[in-house]
């Protein structure tokens, strides 16, 4: 998707909002490397969502994104990376080529998605997490949305706001399993 087709993207607004917040975890979404996830698999431990894109200036946010995972993931963080080339077709179409960024540049092992509209035509995971009540779709790669064990979404953050910003971190200490 080029620029212009971004611009249109932006020009049809955002989705009417839930009244209250859905159930995340209702969803299934193709892995990069073939395969589904279930994230009903993921019930009771909290999961970063976030739109990735291999091809743009916030693509280092993935060191900052495994080092997320790499500290928290054994207390029960999940992430899940979903490569999308809404925002200025700024992600490969070759599944083997968004996977060598992720993994061979970044060293990424939590889960990857296939490539999936996040905002254009958006996948329906993508889709509910926009529509939940004071969230809204990706404004450009690298969002951040949290999720609690419970499949509800408890934090949203631009690409602006880096993976290990106290923010974000204290939100995810917040929603970690107590044990």
């Amino acid at each position: 998707m080029g620029f212009l087709a971004t611009g249109r993207m932006f020009l049809r607004g955002k989705p009417k909002q839930h009244d209250a917040p859905t159930d995340l975890y209702d969803h299934r979404i193709g892995l990069l490397e073939g395969g589904e996830l279930d994230l009903s698999a993921h019930r009771g431990r909290p999961t970063l969502f976030v739109n990735t894109a291999s091809k743009c200036g916030f693509t280092p946010q993935f060191t900052g994104l495994q080092a997320l995972y790499d500290e928290y993931h054994e207390r029960g963080l999940q992430i899940v990376g979903s490569p999308s080339g809404d925002f200025a077709g700024q992600e490969h179409d070759d599944a083997d080529a968004i996977g060598e960024v992720c993994q061979r540049n970044y060293g990424v092992t939590f889960p990857v998605t296939e490539k999936v509209s996040v905002r254009a035509e958006p996948h329906p995971l993508w889709e509910e997490l926009a529509r939940q009540p004071e969230s809204g779709p990706p404004a450009w790669n690298f969002t951040k949305y949290l999720v609690d064990g419970d499949g509800r979404l408890v934090g949203r953050w631009s690409s602006k706001v880096k993976p290990d910003s106290d923010e974000i971190r204290a939100k995810i200490e917040a929603v970690l399993p107590q044990g």
